[in-house]
């Protein structure tokens, strides 16, 4: 009797466990896909937007990383108390106007990172792009599995609450710059130089890099 009981307790666990599996993997499937989606609108705009340096003959040559839920990360945020402007540098040479907005403070593999988000003072003024925050950063992949000048993130100031965010670093995408010269790209600050492996977003791009005239 008590052999029946055993196995009926053993069994039942088994059965909870698969179903935690099950759901855990149709969730990771359902944000495999999100990311696929969100990719393929990505590629799509390049071949929509004249100004782009891509069209749809140099799509082969765009790479991600492996989408990985991992790298979708709950941060801490801080809002910056005296947000001074200053002229981040681009890799043409200008300056663009920029302000710190605010810190954040991501767990990457079993890690604390500390990123500084921006806010392009200019567009702030323009209601369509009064939410738009900018998260530009560097990493030990670039030059070698990423494109060597970083990367960036899109974020939405409204999409902080509470002192919390969710940053998807999947969604990381290289400058035009990265296709093309005659861009004129930020260089992400020393704050957001990381000293880590960020295998997350777009890798490095290999097709041939293209001249825009100025």
């Amino acid at each position: 009797m008590m052999k029946i009981v055993f196995g009926i307790i053993a069994l039942t666990f088994s059965l909870i466990s698969c179903n935690q599996k099950t759901k855990e993997n149709l969730s990771n499937n359902d944000y495999v896909k999100s990311i696929k989606t969100h990719r393929d609108h990505y590629l799509q705009d390049f071949i929509k937007d004249e100004r782009a340096p891509l069209d749809s003959t140099d799509i082969p040559f765009v790479h991600f990383f492996d989408a990985n839920e991992n790298y979708a990360v709950e941060c801490s945020y801080k809002e910056a108390t005296d947000k001074k402007p200053f002229d981040m540098a681009t890799y043409s040479g200008i300056t663009k106007p920029y302000q710190v907005y605010g810190y954040l403070v991501c767990p990457i593999d079993d890690k604390e990172i500390n990123l500084e988000l921006y806010q392009n003072r200019q567009m702030a003024s323009i209601p369509a792009y009064s939410d738009h925050l900018f998260l530009p950063f560097k990493d030990l992949t670039n030059g070698e599995e990423s494109y060597g000048g970083g990367r960036y993130i899109d974020v939405k100031a409204s999409s902080i609450i509470n002192g919390k965010i969710t940053i998807d670093f999947n969604k990381a995408y290289n400058p035009w710059c990265a296709y093309s010269d005659g861009y004129n790209c930020p260089i992400p600050p020393l704050a957001n130089h990381l000293d880590i492996m960020l295998k997350a977003g777009e890798a490095k791009y290999t097709g041939p890099k293209k001249n825009r005239p100025q």
